[in-house]
């Protein structure tokens, strides 16, 4: 089989995503676009060799409707003969994008392809309370009469069923901001205008100042019917709006070479899973199960592990599940400091977990994602 191997991977810096953010004048399309012509630049790579772009956009309306992948294509400057599409796998879409990609190649349906993702929430935020409510048709409500719930339930869920204190909750969160803070991020970013750093990290948290927050989904009705939530999840304990870009450059390692590129790592193995549209976030556990399984290798033989944190009881009750040594999970800060800018999450875990292996010397980096509706994505890589 043709080996899939990432050539470079390249993203913005995390903007706060609410007006006023240091990204929120920017039009999507251009964010991506100009992302897009740099990581090519760079590479000094034609663009008329690339044959696909694939996007992953969760809020695919307004400015991110009508194929945002083609259209940042486009305004990359790439010749017309460079198609694009763009895919919601929620939470995952650009790592699914990249996995979508990396397959093909190792099909031999291309020889170079982007894989990248974008969202702008200073334009499209989203209510993560009710998340969902009004996309279900009457047969999936007829399959959950008891109504299904917004991923913030779901973050409570998981910490009342993992008994997650309100103290390890904030004190993994200051952990996120303290790390990403420390690390050394610019190698992976591209500066736009006057920011060259993630907006998104407040290096001066404190787990007494994430402690005087107030729980951010209490609902009276919902507490009736979940009584065993004691109502921890609050906006410091889980990940803020963020507007932000992705995109990693992949080919074959034959074409990789003939074209004077080095490969960084090769893409060893992929799995995804669905799981309790409910609880809707604990799918990251049977993904790992599952592309463990598929990979032939044990937990132990990872290297460094990005759990995305979208809530800080995900990423710790993956943890509880898998024992892993807490240092080599996130070891630069997660989602909770890096912003989670939805469908460019998925690239930028695979960004910063390629810079990690290469900091480190490792060999194995694992990554996975929990996405909306029950669902997550997998991927391990193999640094070259």
């Amino acid at each position: 089989m043709v080996t899939a191997v990432i050539v470079d991977a390249l993203r913005t810096p995390a903007g706060r995503g609410k007006q006023g953010g240091a990204l929120s004048a920017w039009h999507p399309v251009d964010l991506l676009g100009t992302l897009l012509r740099e990581l090519v630049s760079r590479n000094d790579l034609d663009p008329a060799l690339i044959d696909d772009v694939i996007g992953g956009c969760l809020s695919q309306v307004g400015e991110q409707s009508v194929n945002i992948a083609r259209n940042a294509a486009l305004a990359a400057g790439f010749p017309e003969s460079v198609p694009g599409t763009t895919i919601d796998r929620q939470c995952g879409s650009s790592q699914q994008a990249a996995a979508f990609a990396a397959q093909g190649v190792m099909a031999g349906a291309y020889d170079i392809v982007i894989a990248c993702g974008v969202e702008m929430m200073s334009k499209n935020p989203i209510n993560y309370a009710t998340l969902g409510m009004d996309n279900w048709g009457p047969l999936v409500h007829a399959r959950y009469p008891d109504g299904l719930v917004g991923q913030g339930i779901s973050a409570e869920l998981i910490a009342s069923r993992w008994k997650l204190s309100r103290e390890a909750l904030d004190t993994f969160s200051e952990r996120s901001h303290r790390l990403a803070g420390a690390a050394d991020f610019s190698s992976e970013i591209l500066p736009f205008g006057d920011l060259t750093t993630d907006e998104t990290i407040r290096p001066g948290t404190t787990v007494a100042g994430l402690g005087e927050l107030k729980a951010a989904f209490h609902d009276e009705a919902l507490a009736e019917r979940f009584p065993e939530i004691h109502w921890k999840i609050t906006a410091g304990n889980a990940s803020p709006y963020t507007d932000g870009a992705s995109a990693v450059l992949i080919m074959s390692e034959e074409r990789a070479l003939e074209l004077g590129l080095t490969p960084r790592a090769r893409f060893h193995s992929f799995a995804v899973v669905g799981s309790d549209p409910i609880e809707m976030l604990t799918g990251v556990m049977p993904a790992t199960r599952k592309i463990l399984d598929r990979s032939g290798l044990g937990i132990d033989d990872i290297d460094t592990f990005e759990v995305n944190e979208a809530f800080a009881s995900v990423p710790l009750a993956w943890q509880h599940e898998f024992g892993v040594d807490p240092t080599l999970l996130n070891p630069r800060g997660g989602a909770i400091a890096l912003g989670h800018a939805l469908g460019a999450s998925g690239t930028r875990l695979l960004t910063t977990m390629l810079n990690q292996l290469e900091h480190t010397g490792g060999r194995y980096g694992l990554q996975v994602m929990c996405e909306g509706a029950g669902m997550a994505n997998a991927t391990i890589i193999e640094r070259l």
